[in-house]
């Protein structure tokens, strides 16, 4: 048997059979060129071509993992275009009269050896980001395939590698592979948060002594302690067949949690519901015991397409969620594309900030049939159950009541066609900005809930750009500053008659759940496999400490 300590990322117990991950290196030369205009633009049109692979993984991974876990590949895409980036490749083709491909690795060795001096580990992790990127462009520029997708035709499949990119690990074959370990790596790396949030035991930092064992061996990864066992004996295999079991009695215990109440000890309610990317996602939503659907994200319908999708084809998918919910709140977002994005039905003009411009609520003003036809859809889906319609990035009074105008048009429409729908939709709006906070006793008037976007709500309040790599320090979505936000905008809704949920990341964060539920959060919406977790947490609270809290937070005015 050879044991091996490593550092646990992602907490499980894997038993299964070793499948080493192989990549065919490409060796970089250093060669002459004469004419370095040319070798530029042999560069450009890689760096095209790369980056067009990267949006491809983004939305793969906004559809499985959700949108914080697919903002891994807009990083990735911001490395790419950044102009120091760029500027050094160029630079080096023009004063060495070299080949692109030298000057890519050139500038990825001089960016790793500055990211290694830094202090903090986050930024030190973007090492092994802009090694991923230019490995990327490296393959574009030599026509090899980047990603390496190791066989794992049979179940219970280990992947063991000297390290793995975010973009090998987010396209595994979930169906086989159970865990993975690397030699190298870090519980801070992108490729860590994405195996958390994946779902599969983890380990890594093993050491090159993870490069010596063989495919077919017999292995158990222990993704808590980091503890990994090649061809373990019996008396290995037996304990942690036992502490594998213990995890699936405690998966068990959740699942007797699926038809609960959120009720904490001392009589307090809260509503737990799913984000969802589309109907498929349902089956799970429901498994897992969701009360209904916190956000259901309607841009995927038109991100892969080059036509915008029709009214009919939207009504069949708003029609089957809600009648797969059969009579649970469904709440819809409205069509929310712009900053990372990015449809291939639409003209996306260049911006200069795209996280401060036509995004949101702002591109369906921009686009108004595709806005009216959207709003047809939803309205005539709505005698299917309940719907409740959400705008998202509004941040004024005159953003919802124009929303509401259009709303109103489309009704009118409906009515003189003799189409029918459902009254009383409700109405609600996504807290995204510290304007909308400041402003969230007049938006409660105007609506029937508000969900805090805490992702986007954070990069506005820190002003901390979510997608850029080098600002993961300052992005800090447990800042004062955002519960402070929060509580704003709860205490405004209740005031005026309006009830609020989170919609975001922060959501499923069991340690602030306790602060939600005493700053009177009425909604938490998360992904389908943190509703069990998290409704375990609420019960087993007592909101006795409430004002202690809110105290501690203090009132933000």
């Amino acid at each position: 048997m050879i044991t091996m300590q490593g550092k646990g990322v992602s907490c499980g117990i894997a038993m299964g059979t070793v499948r080493i991950l192989t990549r065919d290196e490409i060796n970089v030369k250093r060669i002459c060129v004469e004419d370095t205009a040319a070798e530029i633009k042999r560069y450009r049109i890689a760096k095209e071509k790369a980056l067009a692979q990267l949006n491809e993984l983004y939305k793969q991974a906004l559809k499985d993992l959700g949108e914080e876990d697919a903002l891994i590949f807009g990083m990735h895409c911001m490395m790419l275009e950044d102009p120091d980036y760029n500027n050094s490749v160029e630079g080096i083709i023009r004063r060495q009269s070299v080949n692109a491909e030298y000057a890519v690795s050139l500038t990825t060795e001089n960016l790793r050896r500055l990211f290694d001096v830094m202090e903090d580990d986050y930024i030190r992790e973007r090492a092994a980001d802009v090694q991923d990127v230019s490995r990327r462009v490296l393959s574009c520029l030599t026509y090899r395939a980047v990603e390496s997708r190791p066989a794992a035709e049979v179940k219970d499949t280990v992947i063991c590698a000297d390290d793995l990119s975010p973009s090998e690990t987010v396209q595994l074959d979930r169906n086989n592979v159970i865990a993975f370990c690397t030699a190298r790596g870090s519980a801070t790396s992108h490729t860590a948060i994405l195996a958390r949030n994946i779902g599969i035991p983890a380990v890594t930092c093993l050491g090159d002594g993870l490069l010596r064992i063989n495919d077919g061996d017999e292995i158990i990864v222990d993704g808590g302690s980091g503890m990994v066992y090649v061809n373990p004996d019996e008396v290995t295999r037996a304990a942690m067949s036992a502490k594998r079991d213990e995890d699936i009695r405690r998966k068990h215990r959740l699942h007797a949690l699926r038809d609960r109440d959120n009720i904490t000890q001392d009589g307090h309610r809260i509503n737990i519901y799913a984000n969802i990317s589309g109907v498929e996602d349902i089956p799970a939503a429901l498994e897992n015991g969701a009360g209904g659907i916190g956000l259901l994200r309607s841009e995927f319908l038109y991100l892969d397409r080059k036509e915008a999708p029709s009214e009919e084809e939207q009504l069949e998918i708003y029609r089957a969620a809600l009648e797969k919910m059969n009579g649970k709140r469904v709440i819809i977002r409205t069509l929310d594309i712009g900053a990372d994005k990015q449809a291939k039905c639409f003209r996306h003009e260049q911006e200069e900030n795209p996280a401060l411009g036509i995004r949101g609520i702002r591109f369906c003003f921009a686009h108004p049939e595709i806005f009216r036809i959207q709003l047809r859809a939803l309205l005539r889906a709505s005698v299917y159950g309940k719907l409740a319609i959400m705008f998202p990035m509004i941040s004024s009074l005159e953003d919802i009541r124009m929303s509401k105008a259009v709303m109103a048009q489309v009704k009118r429409e409906l009515e003189q066609q003799g189409i029918p729908y459902c009254k009383d939709v409700e109405i609600g709006v996504m807290i995204e900005t510290p304007g909308s906070v400041l402003i969230s006793d007049l938006l409660a008037r105007e609506v029937d809930f508000f969900s805090i976007g805490s992702n986007d709500l954070t990069q506005y309040t820190l002003a901390a750009d979510r997608q850029n790599p080098y600002l993961e320090q300052y992005f800090n979505p447990r800042h004062i500053a955002l519960l402070r936000m929060i509580r704003i905008a709860a205490d405004n809704a209740h005031r005026n008659g309006a009830w609020i949920g989170i919609c975001g990341e922060l959501a499923a964060d069991t340690s602030l759940t306790e602060t939600f539920l005493a700053m009177g959060i009425d909604e938490l919406s998360v992904s389908s496999p943190s509703i069990l977790p998290l409704r375990e947490k609420v019960i087993s609270l007592d909101l006795s400490r409430k004002e202690r809290i809110l105290a501690e937070i203090g009132t933000g005015v």
